[in-house]
């Protein structure tokens, strides 16, 4: 584990300004950018207006093809949010009237987007009219040309971020391209598709034609937006928030009560980190895996009978999943061992290639990388061809890796072949013959960047009051939620007095803790036989926690989950 330096987040508007609350809560909302009490109703009708550039000819295209009976396929992605946007087309084109199909691109065949490859498998599978994508295409030239050139009409609908002009479609929607004033940019590709399909049911409903209900798919459009780590401003914890309370009721797709009921969750106990955590895995797991078709027929499954089989197909998927994950870390592990790393002499970016990696979970392995070293990672895989490898990227905050591949790419264009992606997150395909060329040019970018963002860094909201250690604030809290990313959930940090300690299966450290006011609360830090010299003589302790409830035989009471223990 790197060194944790412990910091307290920084005010980013004034606590007094938001008014009704508690103190400490005003101070922990200040501290995420929230400026009124008005900005904690997530309501629908406060949603942005659908300002986005392209939406007009987008919606104005569509319903054309659905009045005229035209074929239309939607081209996804093999991820999560890939996947709900196109069980969103799908299902709401459907309904109201369109003949309409999907493809997905095998990931390890055709890699990611609209290709030329994949406008031939359209034109080939399905001759249509009209292709729209979800959650890509924003750099796709050749592949609108080609579709283009096929005879079908193009739309993109998509979220990546770009700083080159966009393809020759007849509609783009994305709030990342030039020129585009939505005031959101931080929407996912299904919150995109949702702002098109919504518009065009309004539009079709307004000239008395077939329409749709869009609110009934929010809980897709909740469920890839965090799957997707998507920023939780308020527009996306608007979105989050209605198709959260739609599962918590039972109000969902049949395939995601099938997820969480073969995942042993109970809806109406469900947190949006659950969707991150619990049904995102298992939906990706799809793409990584095998074909993300499987996610999509059962996102659009229209009862339990038919989504369950493939509900359990994706569970099992992400247990083999898991199982190769697990593998390829422990190899990466010890190729870091090999090289003789310790945390002091790190290199500043973790770049790492195998010929027998799996394609399907690098990206993932990056993670976890990036995690346990805090440094910029990219895992390569061998391509199909036998010529290039594929690298997931994944970064630390500071360090903006999609524009740092793009750096490279620029500086020598010969390195990569292709990339894209987000600040945390890219893709990238190098030729095999340049990786250690690669390797030097990234690592030796990286090592130029401050110094400051390689050191792993702990942020707490400080101390909670003593008044506020009850079970009243874990509830008070988890209503403030959506947390997720650039909104994170609470975590306090707090001196405290060990009344009594004791170790669960030799691993798990379970505290007994005195208040200043003499109220004791319970503690547990999990794994701590692990990551902790845990001092049995010592009389109090530094923690970093977050409130929890702990429910034992009918009683709750409160519980604090132990981030960090300082030595």
């Amino acid at each position: 584990m790197p060194t944790l330096l412990i910091q307290q987040r920084p005010l980013l508007t004034r606590p007094e300004d938001i008014q009704g609350v508690a103190p400490f809560i005003a101070d922990l909302l200040a501290r995420r950018g929230v400026s009124s009490a008005q900005e904690l109703e997530l309501k629908l009708k406060h949603l942005h207006a659908p300002n986005l550039k392209g939406l007009v000819q987008a919606i104005q295209l569509i319903d054309q093809m659905i009045d005229l009976q035209k074929k239309i396929v939607i081209v996804g992605d093999y991820d999560a949010d890939g996947a709900t946007s196109t069980a969103l087309m799908v299902l709401a084109l459907r309904d109201m009237g369109a003949d309409v199909e999907y493809l997905v691109p095998d990931r390890f065949k055709y890699g990611y987007g609209l290709t030329p490859a994949i406008a031939d498998l359209a034109f080939v599978s399905f001759t249509p009219d009209l292709l729209i994508t979800v959650d890509n295409g924003i750099s796709s030239h050749t592949g609108v040309e080609q579709a283009q050139a096929h005879g079908m009409q193009v739309i993109i609908t998509d979220h990546h971020l770009t700083t080159k002009d966009t393809p020759k479609a007849e509609a783009v929607v994305n709030p990342n391209q030039l020129g585009c004033e939505f005031p959101s940019k931080a929407l996912a590709g299904v919150g995109v598709a949702f702002y098109v399909l919504a518009n065009l049911a309004s539009y079709r409903k307004k000239h008395g034609k077939s329409t749709a209900n869009l609110s009934q798919y929010l809980d897709l459009v909740a469920l890839g937006t965090y799957a997707d780590v998507a920023s939780l401003d308020l527009n996306n914890r608007i979105l989050i928030d209605a198709g959260l309370k739609r599962i918590q009721q039972s109000q969902c797709r049949p395939g995601i009560s099938a997820l969480l009921d073969i995942a042993g969750r109970d809806p109406a106990q469900l947190k949006a980190q659950d969707l991150g955590f619990v049904v995102g895995p298992r939906l990706n797991a799809a793409g990584r895996m095998e074909t993300m078709d499987i996610g999509i027929e059962c996102l659009i499954a229209s009862d339990l009978s038919t989504a369950y089989p493939l509900a359990q197909q994706l569970n099992q998927l992400n247990v083999e999943r898991r199982q190769v994950e697990g593998q390829i870390k422990q190899e990466a592990l010890a190729e870091l061992e090999h090289i003789q790393l310790d945390q002091d002499d790190l290199p500043a970016a973790l770049i790492m290639f195998e010929q027998h990696w799996h394609q399907g979970v690098i990206g993932i392995v990056a993670g976890r990388l990036k995690e346990q070293f805090h440094r910029p990672a990219i895992v390569f895989a061998a391509d199909e061809d036998g010529l290039h490898i594929k690298g997931s990227a994944r970064s630390i905050e500071g360090i903006h890796i999609r524009d740092c591949i793009e750096a490279v790419a620029e500086q020598h264009p010969h390195l990569v072949s292709h990339f894209g992606g987000h600040a945390a997150a890219a893709g990238l395909t190098i030729q095999k013959q340049h990786f250690a060329e690669f390797k030097k040019a990234f690592e030796a970018l990286i090592s130029a960047q401050d110094e400051a963002l390689f050191q792993a860094t702990i942020w707490t909201d400080g101390e909670l009051p003593d008044a506020a250690f009850t079970v009243d604030t874990v509830d008070l809290l988890q209503n403030l939620s959506p947390w997720g990313q650039k909104f994170p959930a609470p975590v306090f940090e707090g001196m405290f007095k060990i009344v009594d300690y004791r170790f669960l299966k030799d691993v798990h450290l379970k505290l007994k803790l005195a208040l200043e006011n003499g109220q004791m609360v319970e503690a547990i830090v999990f794994n701590a036989a692990e990551k902790y010299e845990f001092n049995p003589m010592q009389d109090h302790v530094r923690l970093v926690f977050e409130l929890d409830k702990n429910e034992f035989r009918g009683n709750v009471s409160l519980q604090l989950r132990v981030l960090h223990l300082v030595q």
